[in-house]
């Protein structure tokens, strides 16, 4: 059970939240089948930008802020792009020499193979580079959650306090497609280039899973945007993942998108 303090940090948010979606917010009951066909808990999201409309399951949940865990790997190349703390998405940063949890990681490497593989401990490196004080200025400037990221520069989104709901999650991503966030239109268009999943004729699916283990239950993320016929539909999902074996949070999120008629 989430602690009193966690109550409490969801109530401020609804209340932050609620006025700039009251009247834009669809519920969705082909999502509500998707996550009742999977037995899990959780929200999805999804934002049409061009209508300006937020379709989805669970609202409330959607509003709720949460560690954004690897999700963060998409801001973080942002702001370490903005900064010049790494000069492009291709340069190559160390990962420290020690032993990881996957084997993978322990390898140097760009942001570019760095964000495909979730590399942390790379990611931690352009964070220390990067320093606490231009996260707080560019975290409040592109309005990423709480925009808090504390006294820790490499660790502030695996256990906080910098959270996020899902309804930001999807605004800040349709902000980056559109390119639209105040960070150069370079680093934007690096961004999208390396957040890119899958693309076929007419459509582009961009994404980033993240595992937010620092709460409890952990919770699973899979945010990022559709760009289909010329039109964005940004979305956000995260899920309670009480054990290893959860449901897979982005075939969660295709079906959802599916089920929309977004995929």
């Amino acid at each position: 059970m989430r602690s009193i303090t966690r109550l409490l940090s969801f109530a401020v948010a609804l209340l932050l939240c609620m006025p700039a979606v009251a009247a834009e917010w669809r519920d969705s009951q082909e999502a509500a089948n998707v996550f009742a066909k999977n037995g899990v808990i959780g929200t999805f999201v999804l934002y049409d930008v061009e209508h300006g409309v937020y379709t989805g399951y669970n609202r409330l949940r959607a509003e709720e802020r949460f560690i954004p865990a690897s999700t963060f790997k998409i801001p973080n190349t942002l702001i370490g792009l903005a900064t010049g703390a790494v000069k492009s998405v291709d340069e190559v940063l160390p990962y420290g020499g020690k032993p990881q949890p996957r084997k993978e990681w322990e390898k140097d490497m760009s942001l570019r193979e760095a964000i495909t593989v979730s590399n942390v401990p790379v990611y931690q490196e352009l964070a220390r580079r990067v320093g606490l004080q231009p996260y707080k200025e560019m975290l409040d400037a592109m309005e990423y959650g709480n925009a808090n990221p504390g006294t820790v520069a490499d660790t502030f989104w695996l256990k906080g306090p910098l959270a996020i709901s899902a309804l930001e999650q999807a605004r800040f991503m349709a902000a980056l497609a559109k390119g639209t966030l105040p960070i150069s239109a370079e680093a934007q268009a690096a961004t999208r280039e390396i957040t890119l999943l899958e693309k076929g004729a007419n459509w582009e699916l961009h994404g980033k899973t993240g595992t937010a283990d620092a709460e409890d239950p952990n919770i699973g993320w899979w945010v990022g945007w559709v760009q289909k016929d010329g039109k964005i539909y940004a979305f956000a999902l995260n899920i309670d993942m009480p054990t290893p074996n959860a449901p897979n949070r982005v075939e969660l999120g295709k079906a959802c998108l599916k089920a929309l008629g977004v995929l």
